[in-house]
């Protein structure tokens, strides 16, 4: 007997070996036992799953000698015929070379007598959307008034290429892909029966590459088991399909979560000097991070290997990459694999495609704090960087660090933060390239002071005479560090070091004094600022070491600004400062100036009411 391939041999006889397709073996089932025999049936689905062997089914269940039935004896008569193709009654049509509306009145025509033996004529027209349109309106009237011996079984994989005056004729069932471990195991019982010797990693690579087919997994198979007279090897069936195995897959994904640009070239280079596929191997490893990206819900605790279609090994792997990334990044990577996945299938260098696109993808870690912050997000998930370590890692903008308490008259205030003075050190600081910050999308701008001013406040505490015997022992009035300290402010707030040229700051028994003219209620209001106070710490911290204090002083002995003269000016400064405090303030602004490493230095007012970085 001459040979027969493995997916002519194993084709389904029954509705029981129909595999994945139980809901509509079941409806089939319950119609025929019923006896609810409709006049037309839609059979739509990917090419492989089942939808003309559950048509002869059908038509065999239909004119059985016992039936009609749901499980027809395959002993019977007329179902054998069926299954060879030879019963008369039973017409199974190639709709795309039997389209012509010519072709189709004729058939109309011979439809109207009855079957020859048969209880009933059934006529199979395959992939059916290939019919005309004026072949389709010549179906019309016969498929929605059928004689009584007349059933239709339509099958197609383009079901929207079918007009919709057919499709409201018919019963429709849609034939879904097989899962690949549905799929992998009736490969095994197949395995078995045919004596083929067969991992469960080659079996499941085979199911994967079937994509839900059961004809092209079963070839494939077929395809296999000739390669290797009879047995399937690992490597021979990697070699086949031209894809990488899940041991490189997962050196690839860290490659590209940790941003190793020269692993993910080396890896690209091997696929390409192997021969490989590139389109292939770009849609499994597209595959494997879905897989990773379904892990990190939840830390994937709740998916097994089935689930995921990996072995335990691998999965095991995967799930450890998974949980590192976390699901932001993966999810992330995947939409970016996604969005390349039209360039590497139809370029014609896929090896370079392919190799370009892993290399954007290992990117990505670099991006991702910028990234949320331009969406509108504030850092999330997407900084992995706690706030406070990159805080360490560039000088901080003076607003963001907390106001000190207000001390006492008598107390000895609180020493400076020495956080920012690591920062700065010696050196030229981080904070000396600024960057112009500006509000991120759909942040609301600060609202701009009102334009009379509120009345003055009660003088603070700390203009209060300090305490001479509270001084820490630090050097007399250098004019030399005197300077440097009014440059450590302009670095940080130019506006407010400005300010400062007119308190003739001076050291008198170890604590540095910024004089205030009498009448200058706006600056004394400026040096209570909380962030301006916090400034002021780091800077005299950054010149003097830690320890070192300073009190603001009102010093009658200075000229009184003179009316409508540096009082308005004075007033108009400590606008402006207030604005760019609020501006720094904004949650949005401060991780901008986190990752740009910048402060803010002026606030320019659009409109009335509309101030603008």
């Amino acid at each position: 007997m001459a040979y027969q391939v493995l997916a002519r041999k194993s084709r389904p006889q029954t509705f029981d070996e129909l595999i994945g397709q139980e809901p509509i073996t079941t409806a089939l089932g319950n119609a025929l036992e019923e006896g609810r025999i409709a006049q037309a049936y839609l059979f739509s689905g990917i090419r492989g799953v089942g939808k003309t062997s559950a048509a002869r089914i059908l038509a065999k269940a239909l004119n059985c000698e016992t039936g009609p039935r749901r499980d027809p004896p395959p002993d019977d008569p007329i179902c054998q015929e069926i299954s060879a193709g030879a019963d008369m009654d039973v017409l199974e049509v190639d709709a795309a070379t039997y389209s012509k509306v010519e072709q189709v009145r004729e058939l109309t025509e011979s439809l109207r007598y009855g079957p020859a033996r048969d209880r009933y004529k059934v006529v199979i027209l395959d992939e059916v959307h290939r019919l005309s349109r004026q072949a389709f309106d010549a179906l019309l009237k016969i498929i929605e008034e059928p004689p009584e011996h007349l059933v239709f079984i339509f099958a197609t994989t383009e079901i929207e290429a079918v007009p919709a005056t057919i499709l409201s004729r018919c019963q429709e069932f849609h034939f879904r892909r097989v899962p690949t471990p549905v799929l992998a195991a009736h490969l095994r019982k197949l395995c078995d029966a045919e004596g083929i010797e067969a991992s469960d990693a080659s079996l499941q690579m085979i199911a994967r590459a079937g994509e839900g087919s059961v004809r092209d997994a079963v070839a494939l198979l077929d395809q296999l088991a000739t390669f290797g007279s009879g047995t399937l090897r690992d490597e021979d069936t990697a070699r086949l399909f031209g894809g990488l195995s899940a041991t490189l897959f997962a050196e690839l994904l860290e490659a590209i979560l940790e941003g190793d640009g020269a692993a993910v070239v080396a890896l690209a280079r091997k696929i390409e000097a192997e021969g490989r596929d590139p389109r292939h191997v770009y849609a499994q490893f597209l595959a494997y991070c879905r897989d990773a990206l379904h892990l990190s819900l939840g830390g994937g605790r709740d998916l097994d290997a089935d689930a995921a279609e990996l072995p335990q090994e691998d999965l095991d792997t995967l799930r450890r990459l998974a949980e590192g990334a976390g699901y932001e990044n993966l999810l992330r990577l995947t939409h970016l694999l996604l969005a390349s996945e039209p360039t590497v299938r139809r370029s014609e260098v896929g090896g370079l495609a392919i190799e370009i696109a892993w290399l954007r993808a290992a990117e990505l870690p670099k991006l991702t704090r910028a990234e949320a912050l331009l969406g509108g997000g504030g850092g999330g998930e997407a900084a992995k960087t706690p706030a406070p370590q990159r805080r360490q890692r560039a000088a901080a903008p003076p607003t963001r660090t907390a106001a000190p308490p207000t001390p006492e008259p008598s107390a000895e205030p609180p020493p400076p933060k020495a956080e920012p003075a690591r920062a700065t050190g010696s050196e030229a600081p981080v904070a000396e390239t600024t960057a112009p910050a500006a509000p991120a999308p759909g942040a609301a701008p600060p609202s701009p002071p009102p334009e009379e001013e509120p009345p003055l406040p009660e003088p603070p505490p700390e203009l209060a005479q300090p305490d001479p015997a509270a001084g820490n022992g630090a050097a007399d009035d250098d004019p030399g560090r005197i300077q440097a300290f009014l440059e450590e402010v302009a670095k940080r707030k130019s506006a407010l070091a400005a300010r400062l040229d007119r308190t003739h700051p001076r050291i008198v028994d170890g604590v540095l004094e910024l004089r205030i003219p009498a009448e200058d209620r706006s600056l004394a209001r400026a040096l209570a600022r909380g962030a301006n106070r916090g400034l002021l710490d780091q800077a005299v911290t950054v010149v003097w070491g830690e320890g070192q204090r300073w009190h603001p002083l009102e010093d009658h002995s200075l000229p009184a600004a003179s009316p409508g003269g540096s009082e308005d000016v004075s007033a108009a400064a400590e606008q402006d400062e207030a604005l760019v405090d609020a501006v720094q303030s904004n949650p949005t602004v401060q991780q901008v100036l986190d990752i740009f490493e910048g402060t803010v230095e002026h606030v320019e007012r659009q409109g009335p009411s509309e101030p603008s970085l």
